[in-house]
Formats: C-alpha cells, structure tokens, sequence
C-alpha cells in the first residue's frame, strides 16, 4: 500500500497517507538515533493506524481517563511507531522529542517505558512481559465491571488491545499468560500478531515452526488469519469478529513484510534490529512514494485526520462523565468506592482496613508468619475490596485464600473443577484468582492489573521460585506498580524437601532489586505491620518473606513494639543502659534466635543489644541519624544471624563485624535438624559472638 499525497481526497487515499505517515517518522526516529529498529513499523505501520483510528477508545488530552482502552506494544522494539501513534493523536509528546529518539533526557526511550512517556501504559522490551501484561489489564478490567456493573449502567467497560510479534510468542512467559487467558474466557483481550516470519538474527524457521493459530485454539482462543498485512479493510473486519468473541480472547494473525518497502532489506533480519542507513532510507521513502526530504515530514492532511483523535476522545469521555453522574445518583455507595479506587488509590482509597488488623498475643510457640499473614489478609480483605489475587497452586501452603470472597474464574466450570475453592462462589467478581502452577505469569499478570489501576494485586508462591518470576519482578520495580508478594517457606528450615525447595540466595537476588522493598518479618505482630506497609507503599512493589516454621510472637511488654518495623531496622532489646558490648541483628525467623542467645550471653555477663532488621530498604532510608542510634559507629562488634547468604550484610556491619549465613545449599532433612546442623543453636550464635569480642 502506497502512500497518496494531498490531491487524492478519497478515503483510501488518505488512509495510505497516514500509514506511510507513521512508517516514515519512524523511520526517521531511527535514522535520526542511529539505533533501533525499523523493521516491525514499517511492516505493522497498517494494523496499528486501524486499531487506532477506528477502535481503540482514549482521549489524548488526558491519558489517564480509566475507562479507557488499553494498547500494549508487546513488541517493545518497535517503540517508534508507538512515539509516531502517541505524537500524531495528540499526547503530550512534542516532535522535537522523537527527534531525540533514543538519546539522554529524552521522553521517547528506546523501549516504551510507563511514567515516562504519556499514554505508555507498561514498560515493554523483554518479549513476552507485555503479552502477559495485557491478560492481567484484562482481569482488573472483567473483575472491576463484575462488581460495579449495573443493568443500564456499564461504568467499566473497554477492551484490552496488543501489538505482539514472534519473539513475543516464543517466550515462556507468554504461553503461560495465554493459557491461563483461555481458560479464564477473557473476550475483551485482542492482540494482533506481526507474523512477519523474521527475528532479529534470522528467519524464524531456524527456531519457530509451530502452527501459532492452532496452539492458541487449543488454549481457548478464537483466532483469525489475515494474508495481507496492508490490507486495512480485511484487518477491520477481522476487528470487528474478535470484539464481537465475547467469552475468548482473540489472536489475529496478520502477515505482514517485516521492513516493508526497503529495496535491500525488506524481509531479512537486518532491517529488525539496525538502522536501515541513509542510503537505503532514501530508496525506500522513493520506493513508497514518499518525499526524501525533509525527515520527520507530517502531511498536513494526515496530521489533521490523527488529530481527530482528542475530539472524539473527548466526546467519549464526556459521555462516560454523564453516564458516571447518574450512577452515583442511583449507586452512592458503589460510587464513592468506584471513585476510591478509581483517584486516590486502590488501596489507599479504602477506610476502616487499619482498625481490622489484628494484633497477637505474646506466645512462646507462636505461629508462621504465613500462618499470621493469612489471618491477617483475611481480617482485613473485607475492607480493601482491591485487594485480588491468589497463588501459583499453593493457596493451602501459603495461607493466602481469601475466605467468602469467592474466585474469579469463568462460569462453565464443573463441580469437579470447583474443589478447593474459597467458597465464596464462582464470578468474574471473585477475589481468588487462581494463576496455576505459572510463577512467571503471576508476576506479569499482577503487574497488568497494578498498571491497569482499581486493583491491588497480591501473588503468592514459595521463596525459591521467586527466581522463575525475577523478570516480572524487575519491570514491577522499574514501573513501581504497587503489587504484593508473599513468599514463604523462606529458608532452609522448610526442611525435608531439600536444596530444590530452600532458597539460599533468593534474599540477595531480591534486595539487589532498584525500588523492591522486601520486608522478612521476625513474628505475627511484625508481620501485621508489613502488611500496613505493604498496602501504604503505593508507588512500588512490595516483598513479604514469610516462614514456614512456627516462630515465638514476642511479648512486646518486654521488647519494643512491632511497629519499628516501619524503619527498617529498630532496637528490640538492648543492654543496660543502652550501653552493649555487641549488637547481634537479625531478621525474620532468626530474630527469636538472637532473643535466646542475648539471654544466654547474659548470664556471662556479655550485654548485647538485638536489633531486629526486617528490611534493607525501608532503613536505609532512614536519616542517618536514626541509623546511628541502632548501629552506633564505635561500637564494631556486630553479628549478623540469617539463614541465606551473607552478600551484602558487611555493608551493616563495618570491619569489626561478623556473619552467620548459609553460603552453600542445603539439605534433605526436618527443619530442626537442618538449622543444628547449619549452626543456627543459641549455642554456636554465642560462640561467634564470644570471638568477635576476643579480636
């Protein structure tokens, strides 16, 4: 499809404009940059001006208008036709900004990135994460309208749209999402499918020679082949057909010539992934028709027909306005909780949560932390109705079953299906998601619905396999999407499942993550309090590391309350006169250790302070004269007690310090056993502290 220039008004005609409009300030975003990648807007430049100027419902002007349509671009590399979409339609993303494409300062980075670029809705690169993004957007969005909803009253309802290619489609992390997508019959997911046939260093039948239609079939998916990526009428209807699918997701297969129109490079890998070079810019802007200067060249006629998109955005939101107007007068209740969610923050818009809490009594044998998180989630679940989530196959394991609150699943399952369910009944309103035996979804799903908004989404599953959802993680960081993890059974006292099970290293991995707060409580009180951190930190995610053992609930008659958690690290008990010969800092299920073996050191008369430090990140930004007070600069002999590596405790500690870790992997035997035979005795603690002191 060659672009026509002003003097061919007919709709066609301008139509091949606006496409040829969107492959060349790409292209020139590219050359301009020198990097990047042209190939996929050159060839999927057609399918994304159909979706745009004839589906997708938004409102440029104010990009954050919530009954919005979603558009992913999965394929994170092609960002400059998303830049070419967001610029043309009237989003706050000025010309000169694609002409820094790429470069330092600039809001049009190399892959989309949420919070940078207004009407970027997640950050898209790493293939697959964006696929799975979108079946979670379309979650939040199902759940949402099945609990404000109202007959004549559709306050919640849009479609979640996605540009996917075949790197996206190879990832793991995208069959998991579109297997769990099937199942849960979500009709308002529609992805079109660059099915150009090219990855980055070579065809994709060196790697990738499945039939895409019939596997996605399988997974419950109506599909659709389009043969001409350039035919845009065909392409409509087959937009039409998947918005008319109203209980499966949709996949369009659209072929399309990756580096379309390029003499020397149209369907070969080199025009994915490097410039096309000035040469072969010039031959393809002739090929097509299209003026070889000046770059970044609009049309006038093209320009105006994009922008039409903020009128009609502001019709549609206007009419959503009105139609909001008579919902709160016939639903206030419903209303004002819509509006909660909806403005001030899923979780921060709720009220009465923090009187729920519970607080626990002191308890020599105390209870797991997951056992005291479950009990604490559902205390509180029934005054945070944005609370959703669930775990990957391990609800009795990690206690994170929200009773009565039913399951969000579609409606024709079987009773034989339906065992183990929360009890709460079966609707797109249930609040127990059930992600399967898929860490890696999990963590993709719940960063869709944290982006999407109204929801605050919990996933839970044990601390090892925190490492098959580490990607989602990351991008959970980087957006600082306010999600929730629960990981459990969170060292080697989880016992007799051996080294497979319990995680050594996964404490590290996790803290060594920019913007993750990670909190491993020493008791049920504390874990009450990271619960009120977690729902309070919304512009990041949130790690609860949780045990598996019974752990003693302290008697905070006798230790400072639980509550300075909050700063990371506080004081939980010190020496007389607040004067120790050693600090002995612990965390999580170590903490009760340290307790014990300040007791015993007592009684030899060394007094030693205890300092309980659930979370890294929430003291190191503590001022430095908080920081002082816990850990006294003078005052060298320091002993950390923890069950997982030692990378990173010194930083606490300074030269006089030391540490009593699991630098190696663990074993087959009862937990008991395990922590005995790794030194973790009130005996061994006091030994090592007894050597610090002698140096």
């Amino acid at each position: 499809m060659n672009a026509t220039f002003p003097g061919d008004t007919g709709a066609a005609g301008l139509d091949a404009l606006c496409i040829d409009t969107l492959r060349f300030l790409s292209v020139d975003m590219v050359q301009n940059a020198n990097s990047g990648h042209p190939g996929l807007p050159l060839g999927a430049a057609p399918m994304a001006y159909v979706l745009w100027t004839h589906f997708l419902k938004h409102h440029p002007a104010n990009p954050q208008w919530f009954d919005r349509d979603r558009f992913v671009l999965s394929a994170g590399h092609g960002s400059a036709l998303l830049y070419s979409l967001l610029h043309l339609t009237g989003y706050a993303l000025p010309l000169e900004q694609l002409k820094q494409f790429r470069k330092w300062g600039s809001i049009a980075p190399g892959h989309p990135e949420r919070g940078l670029t207004p009407g970027v809705e997640v950050t898209t690169g790493p293939l697959g994460q964006g696929f799975a993004n979108g079946v979670g957007m379309a979650i939040a969005e199902a759940s949402l309208a099945a609990r404000y909803n109202r007959d004549g009253f559709a306050i919640v309802d849009h479609f979640t749209y996605g540009i996917v290619s075949d790197g996206d489609l190879m990832e793991g992390v995208a069959a998991e999402a579109a297997s769990l997508a099937g199942h849960l019959q979500l009709g308002k997911l529609i992805y079109l499918y660059d099915d150009n046939g090219v990855t980055l260093s070579a065809g994709t039948g060196m790697a990738f020679s499945e039939d895409v239609a019939a596997r996605f079939k399988a997974y419950g998916w109506h599909t659709q082949v389009v043969e001409d990526g350039n035919d845009t009428h065909t392409i409509e209807s087959a937009l039409h057909a998947a918005r008319a699918q109203t209980a499966r997701p949709s996949l369009i297969l659209v072929r399309t010539h990756l580096g379309y129109g390029s003499p020397g490079k149209q369907d070969t890998f080199e025009a994915h992934g490097s410039p096309l070079g000035e040469e072969e810019v010039r031959l393809t802007k002739r090929n097509l028709g299209w003026p070889e200067a000046p770059a970044f060249h609009i049309p006038e006629p093209a320009r105006a027909h994009f922008a039409a998109a903020n009128e009609k955005g502001a019709r549609a939101e206007a009419q959503w306005d009105e139609a909001l107007c008579a919902y709160k007068a016939k639903f206030p209740e419903l209303a004002r909780e819509l509006a909660a969610r909806m403005q001030a923050g899923a979780a921060a818009g709720a009220s009465g949560w923090e009187a729920a809490v519970p607080e626990f009594a002191a308890d020599a044998k105390g209870m797991a932390t997951r056992v005291a998180s479950g009990k604490i989630m559902n205390a509180i679940a029934a005054h945070q109705p944005a609370l959703i989530g669930g775990s990957a196959d391990l609800d009795p394991s990690t206690f994170t079953m929200l009773k009565g609150c039913g399951d969000f699943e579609p409606a024709n399952l079987s009773a034989h299906d339906r065992q183990g369910s929360s009890g709460g009944g079966w609707s797109r309103a249930g609040r127990n998601l059930h992600f399967g035996v898929r860490e890696h979804a999990m963590g993709a799903l719940m960063n869709g619905m944290a982006a999407h908004g109204g929801v605050v989404p919990f996933g839970a599953t044990f601390l090892i396999f925190s490492d098959y959802m580490r990607p989602s993680i990351r991008l959970a960081a980087l957006m600082g999407l306010h999600v929730v993890y629960l990981f459990t059974h969170d060292s080697i006292a989880l016992g007799e499942d051996g080294p497979t099970h319990q995680p050594v290293e996964q404490l590290a991995s996790l803290r060594a993550i920019p913007g993750l707060t990670v909190i491993r409580p020493a008791d049920a009180n504390e874990t009450a309090v990271a619960w009120r951190v977690a729902l309070e930190t919304g512009d990041r995610p949130v790690a609860l590391v949780l045990s598996r053992q019974d752990l003693p609930t302290l008697d905070r008659a006798l230790f400072q309350p639980a509550d300075g958690l909050r700063r990371g690290a506080y004081v939980l008990a010190d020496a007389p006169g607040g004067s120790p010969d050693l600090i002995l800092v612990a965390s999580g299920a170590e903490v009760s250790l340290a307790v014990a073996a300040r007791e015993r050191l007592a009684r030899d008369g060394i007094h030693a302070r205890v300092v309980s430090m659930p979370s890294w990140e929430l003291f190191d930004a503590q001022p430095p004269e908080y920081r002082d007070t816990v850990f006294p600069p003078a005052l060298g002999a320091r002993l950390a007690v923890e069950a997982g590596v030692s990378q990173g405790w010194h930083r606490y500690l300074g030269d006089g310090g030391g540490v009593l870790a699991v630098d190696r992997f663990g074993a087959s035997a009862p937990g008991p056993v395990m922590l005995q035979e790794y030194g973790f005795t009130v005996d061994n603690v006091c030994a090592r502290a007894a050597r610090l002191l002698r140096r």
